[in-house]
This record gives structure tokens, C-alpha cells and sequence, in this order.
């Protein structure tokens, strides 16, 4: 492989240097010496259920030290989204802000591939991480990394080569697919970047430490902000300057979890978990086999998510261009809401798999149960919150206040703040079944409510429903002509609840059978005595070390 130019060799160097090195630092020097906000209100409200007498204050603790880093990385990087979009809204204006939605969901497919692999990632290193089976933990990380690779690059090239032919399935603005295409060329890049970032933060989340994680991907997203401000406003790029800055700011958050998993720590970070050796087979059949089993239906549940955005964006097309910039708006904000399910989906998989690993099946399913009540509640205040100050928030996502997008946009957005907490029963749920290996109930129960619900109501708010009489041949009946108006908004409104609801309820029932637990007997990692190819714990990958936090 040819090396990078010598120009993006030295921007790539002063991102790091400049950018990214600095925002780790000062978020470490925050996180050390001053209260954060995050942590203390989810451990409030899970001391608050313990006192209730409705969860264990043991495991409420246990739970929010590893789950509020990840809130933080989610609120960091759907900020960022969002600062994305605002950005590029004053930016430009409405048909940039409609160009980045339509090109949105063909990014979003890096998340779908590179999840489906990191959802099996997590799977397997924690329950290996409980059980202390290093070797075959490292074995499982660079085999992550290898189908993270290869099921992304073709993507990158297609979007590359064809950005105009993706947009203009979507849509026949001209000013929108022009806008839409520059951003899917560029944005494109990072793709693989994007799938290998997930595989190392489900890797460090599954060894008990979302802390470093957090460090690294909230600083990559704190320098894409700056990065995007820079390219968007500094040197007028538009849309290719938001493409850009994420581009580049995945690219160093790639290089960060590389060097931290081989070296055992990275500068302003300090130590990772664990180590995992460069050299070793990134083509393990059997660990390839499990996570193909296991990653398949999470990539195909991801793949709802993103899948959903195409005929939805078809249908808001049909609404106009202002709606779509309202949807567009509150799709960001229903992200930044959405990121309490970040922590406890993940603090969910990796506790209940550690416990699987130590074959301690009761405590799986304790933690399981009150990890979905903890995220409910913590749902809840989320929802309360951006409700009331739903229309202060939109504004900030058009040129002025007089913008026609921004009723519509406040207008969802209450609708997302009532839905919102269904995906806390729905995301919490799943997280045991991702971590016995149980993915497909949550991959069937996602299509069912985007597909068989929330699509369907969203054409019925732009279109309606005409089925006109039809004569039974033999009998000479005739049906009676059915017409169903359109119902404008409130089609959208509740396609967002119908996305939640119908997961969170099949979610619940599938945990509460307690199939997951059978299932996971085939994913519990082997001894050590049985690593393949004679390989060693110490070869392959290391327990943690101590080391003095830079």
C-alpha cells in the first residue's frame, strides 16, 4: 500500500498534535478535577431506585461508573451531529441542510457493518475478559478488525465514484443532490475508519473500561467540531468541510485505539485495559464463525435503522423541502436524546456477558432487569428536559428564527421526547440478548416496528390511502372502496412512537423467557488450554498492567 501524500501526512500530524492531543488532554484535566454532571445525575437517579427499593445500590454504582462514559461519548459525537447540521445550516442554508439528510443514511452504513462486527466484538471479548481467556480475547479483537476492513471498503470506493447516482434515489432537487453528493463523496473516506472505531470501543467496554473509550472518542468528536468550524467558516468549504473534519477526525481516533491496544496505553489517556498483540492471525475461523453469527443480525438490526431512512426521506420528500430540514433536525436532537441507551445498552452487554463468562447466570439476569429499569428513568429526565425546551433548541438549527422548517421540526421533536422512552425498555432489553449472543429477536423486533409500523404511518401522513372497489370473480361481490386522508404531521408523529414501542415490548418479553441464557453456552469462551495454534495468553493479548495515567 502506497504511503499518504506528503501534504495529508503533515495534516494528519498537525490534527494530532494541534487538535485532537489537546481536546484529550483538556477533557482528562475536566474529567479530574471538576464534578461531572453526567456521572453524578445518573448515579443520583440510581441511588435515588436503590432507596426505592427497586434496584441493588451495589450494581446501580457498578452500573453508572461504566455506563455514564459512554453517555458522554454519545452525547459528544450525536452533538457533533447535530453541530454538523446547525453549521452547515447557517452556513449555506435549507437545501444543505436537506442535501447532508439525504446523504446521512449512506453514512450511516458504516455504523450498520461496522456495528454488526463490533456487536459481536463485545460479545465475545467480555465474556473472555470474565473468564481471563487472553489469548483467545486478542484473537477475537483482530479478527474484529479484519472483517471491520473488508465488509467497509467497497462502500468507500462506490461512494467515491457514484455520490450523485446514491442521492438522486432519494430525491430530484437539484440544489439538494448537488449539496448531498459533495458531502457523500468526502464523508465516504472515513467509513472504514468509522466500523474499525467501533470494534476498539466495544473491545475496551467489554474489558470493564468505557472510561478510555470515552477519552478517545469524545476528543475525536471535540476536534471534528473544530475541524468542521474551521473547513465550514475559516476557508468556506460548505458541506466537503463538514465531510472533511470527520474524515480526519476518525482517521485519529483509529490511530489513537490502535496504538493504546498495542502498546497498553496512549499519551493524555494513560493505560487500556489490556494489550493486544499486532502480530497473530486476523483470520480465525472459529472466531470469524462466531462473529458472522453473532454480528449478522445486530448489523442487520443497525441496518433497519439505516435501511428505514431511505423510503422515509422518500416519503418526507413528498411532504417538501422544509419538512424534510425539520425532520433532518429533530433526527439530530432525537440522537443526542437517545444516548442514555449508549451506556446502559453496553454497560448491559458487557456485565451480563462477564457474569455469563463465569457461568453465574442469576447475577446476569439481575443485572439485566434493573438495568432496564435504571434506564428508564434516566429516559425520562432526558425526555422532560429537551421538551420543555424543545423550541429554544430548533432555533438553533436555521439561518433565523423565522425559518418554516422550525414549527415542524419542535413539533417532532416533542413527539421523539414522548417515544424516546420506549427505547429505553427497547435498548436495555437488547443488551442482554447481544451479550448471551441472542441478536436475532432484536434484529426481527427493530424491522418490525420501522417496516410493518412506522413506515407505513409516515405514507399515510404524506399520502394516504386509496384502495378502490374490487369485484370477486364467480360470486359477483364487490369490496367496498376504501380511502383513508392523509394525516400530515401526525403520520410522522407516530411513526416515532411506533419505531419504539413495538421493539421495546418484543425486547422485554424475549429477556423475560430467559432463552438467552441457553443460548449463550454456546459462545462462552474455552480454556486457555484449548487456544489455537499453540498460542499463549502473552502472545496473543495481556491481563491490564499498572501504569501511572499520563
Amino acid at each position: 500500500m502506497s504511503p499518504l501524500p506528503p501534504s495529508l501526512q503533515l495534516l494528519f500530524a498537525w490534527v494530532v498534535a494541534f487538535i485532537v492531543t489537546p481536546a484529550r488532554r483538556l477533557s482528562r484535566w475536566l474529567v479530574d478535577r471538576t464534578p461531572n454532571p453526567i456521572r453524578l445525575t445518573i448515579l443520583w437517579l440510581g441511588l435515588g431506585l436503590a432507596s426505592a427499593g427497586l434496584i441493588d445500590r451495589r450494581r446501580a454504582v457498578k452500573t453508572t461508573e461504566l455506563a455514564w462514559p459512554r453517555v458522554v461519548t454519545g452525547i459528544a459525537r450525536m452533538s457533533k451531529s447535530a453541530v454538523d447540521v446547525a453549521m452547515v445550516g447557517v452556513a449555506v442554508g435549507t437545501s444543505a441542510v436537506a442535501g447532508v439528510g439525504f446523504a446521512t443514511p449512506f453514512w450511516g452504513l458504516a455504523f450498520s457493518l461496522g456495528g454488526g462486527v463490533a456487536g459481536g466484538t463485545i460479545a465475545l471479548v467480555s465474556q473472555r475478559y470474565g473468564a481471563e481467556a487472553y489469548g483467545e480475547l486478542g484473537r477475537a479483537v483482530r479478527s474484529s478488525a479484519f472483517l471491520a476492513v473488508v465488509s467497509t471498503v467497497p462502500l468507500a470506493a462506490l461512494f467515491w465514484l457514484y455520490p450523485e447516482q446514491f442521492i438522486s434515489i432519494l430525491t430530484n432537487n437539484e440544489a439538494a443532490i448537488a449539496e448531498g453528493a459533495t458531502y457523500l463523496q468526502f464523508i465516504g473516506l472515513g467509513i472504514p475508519f468509522a466500523a474499525l472505531n467501533l470494534v476498539g470501543s466495544r473491545a475496551l467496554v467489554g474489558c470493564d473500561d468505557a472510561f478510555t473509550a470515552m477519552q478517545i472518542r469524545a476528543g475525536g468528536a471535540l476536534a471534528n467540531i473544530v475541524l468542521n468550524a474551521v473547513f465550514i467558516f475559516g476557508l468556506g468549504m460548505g458541506v466537503a468541510g463538514a465531510a472533511l473534519g470527520t474524515v480526519l477526525a476518525n482517521v485519529a481516533v483509529t490511530t489513537a485505539f490502535a496504538l493504546g491496544l498495542v502498546w497498553g496505553r496512549f499519551p493524555a489517556v494513560g493505560a487500556f485495559p489490556v494489550t493486544v498483540s499486532p502480530v497473530g492471525t486476523y483470520v480465525d475461523p472459529g472466531m470469524i464463525r462466531d462473529l458472522v453469527e453473532i454480528g449478522t443480525p445486530v448489523m442487520l438490526r443497525n441496518l433497519v435503522w439505516t435501511a428505514a431512512e431511505f423510503p422515509m426521506l422518500g416519503i418526507l420528500d413528498i411532504f417538501g423541502e422544509n419538512t424534510v430540514a425539520g425532520y433532518v433536525i429533530a433526527r439530530r436532537i432525537w440522537g443526542v436524546m437517545n444516548t442514555p441507551g449508549w451506556g446502559f445498552g453496553l454497560a448491559s452487554s458487557s456485565l451480563v456477558g462477564q457474569q455469563l463468562g463465569k457461568n453465574d447466570e442469576r447475577e446476569a439476569e439481575v443485572y439485566g432487569r434493573e438495568i432496564i429499569r435504571f434506564a428508564v428513568a434516566t429516559y425520562l429526565v432526558s425526555a422532560i428536559l429537551v421538551a420543555v425546551f424543545a423550541e429554544q433548541i430548533v432555533v438553533l438549527f436555521a439561518q433565523d428564527a423565522t425559518s418554516p422548517e422550525i414549527p415542524i421540526a419542535r413539533d417532532l421533536v416533542y413527539a421523539a421526547c414522548f417515544a424516546i422512552i420506549f427505547q429505553g425498555v427497547a435498548g436495555a432489553s437488547a443488551g442482554p440478548l447481544d451479550a448471551s449472543g441472542d441478536t436475532r429477536i432484536p434484529f426481527v423486533s427493530q424491522f418490525l416496528g420501522m417496516f410493518g409500523a412506522a413506515i407505513p404511518l409516515a405514507y399515510l401522513g404524506a399520502a394516504g390511502l386509496s384502495v378502490p372497489s374490487v369485484t370477486l370473480p364467480i360470486v359477483e361481490v364487490s369490496t367496498p372502496a376504501l380511502a383513508i386522508p392523509a394525516l400530515g404531521l401526525w403520520g410522522l408523529y407516530l411513526a416515532f412512537v411506533a419505531e419504539t414501542a413495538i421493539p421495546a415490548a418484543i425486547n422485554y418479553w424475549r429477556f423475560r423467557t430467559n432463552k438467552w441464557k441457553r443460548i449463550s453456552m454456546a459462545y462462552r469462551p474455552d480454556s486457555e488450554a484449548k487456544d489455537k495454534n499453540g498460542e499463549t495468553a502473552v502472545e496473543d493479548s495481556t491481563a491490564p498492567t499498572e501504569h501511572d495515567d499520563d
